[in-house]
């Protein structure tokens, strides 16, 4: 992987309203990119490809994208779409082969690499199938081989595994990982699930209300966050301070009907919002400022009655409690 920049992704892409963001990534990353619905990250991919009208900078490969222009089947980059967008009217096999022939590669070649993509997801036995005679799980892969073939510079996929079974988004999260490690182009994936930001990437980058709150190694960004969206994508607490962050985990969290006594330090009144299994645990979402979660166990649900609307303490110790320096992205 190159350590330059400049070689690989460099975007400082604006949309009025909507997202003012900068990136950069190396050849060879995984770039995951999450936020709350609404922060910019689709948005952020269409800007990137093209599709919708951006000021700023876009440079793939030490070539600008924007200076001039380029349209989108000027630049070299695959896209899958949420609802994978596989042409109706064309096969599995000339969906797959799209992407290569408008790039200029003779029909046979075209074909001949489309179906080694459909042999390596596993489902070269399809290639004859329309999209409508394809599962979502079948369909996605067919979606992701077409945007790979063509060897693109930038990969952009957004929520590749939304809408599918659990088994068939496990099964592809596997699938697309080992494609990944192979990938020469720089990729960025949109996903609202924690597994695929700390397993498929190599780096995370933060949305919120469309700037960049955060950026780092997924770890780095998993134990210290700094938004309350990526703080319960990872199951913590965080709360602001002026200068610094506070987070803790649910489990050091005491839930009491009366005001908590003894050596805790922090403590918060608020509603029970839902209770819902977790583990061996309960997790609650209590409402009040700051909403919080907590686990405690099943017993002491049914003690306290811990049901949607019911009153409740919380308290932490100061011990449990890790303290961060709040710091530009």
């Amino acid at each position: 992987m190159a350590d330059d920049p400049v070689t690989g992704l460099v975007a400082d892409v604006r949309v009025e309203g909507r997202l003012d963001a900068r990136i950069e990534a190396r050849p060879g990353e995984v770039v995951s990119v999450i936020g709350p619905n609404g922060a910019g990250k689709t948005t952020l991919l269409r800007a990137l490809a093209g599709l919708v009208d951006a000021a700023g900078e876009v440079s793939v490969g030490g070539v600008s994208w924007t200076r001039p222009p380029r349209l989108v089947r000027d630049r070299s980059l695959g896209f899958v779409f949420q609802d994978q967008s596989l042409f109706p009217h064309l096969s599995a096999l000339d969906n797959v082969a799209f992407g290569l022939r408008s790039r200029g590669a003779p029909r046979a070649e075209a074909a001949r690499t489309a179906g080694e993509w459909l042999t390596r997801f596993g489902i070269d036995d399809l290639a004859g199938r329309r999209p409508r005679e394809l599962s979502g799980g079948q369909a996605q892969r067919v979606a992701i081989a077409r945007a790979l073939a063509p060897a693109p510079d930038l990969l952009l996929l957004d929520e590749p595994f939304a809408g599918l079974d659990v088994g068939v988004a496990t099964a592809l999260r596997i699938e697309l990982a080992r494609h990944l490690a192979s990938y020469d182009g720089i990729a960025l994936l949109v996903t609202h699930d924690a597994l695929d930001a700390l397993t498929l990437a190599d780096s995370v980058l933060v949305l919120d209300e469309g700037r960049v709150a955060q950026t780092g190694p997924p770890q780095e960004v998993a134990a210290r966050p700094r938004t309350e969206h990526v703080a319960r994508l990872v199951g913590l607490n965080v709360i602001g301070e002026p200068e610094a962050f506070r987070s803790f985990s649910p489990s050091a969290v005491t839930v009491s009907l009366t005001p908590p006594a003894g050596s805790a330090r922090h403590r918060w009144h608020g509603t029970v919002l839902s209770a819902a299994p977790h583990g061996d645990a309960v997790r609650l979402l209590v409402g009040g400022e700051p909403q919080l979660i907590a686990d405690v166990t099943p017993a002491a649900t049914i003690e306290l009655d811990l049901t949607p609307g019911r009153d409740v303490w919380l308290s932490v110790k100061e011990t449990a409690v890790e303290t961060y320096a709040r710091r530009s992205p």
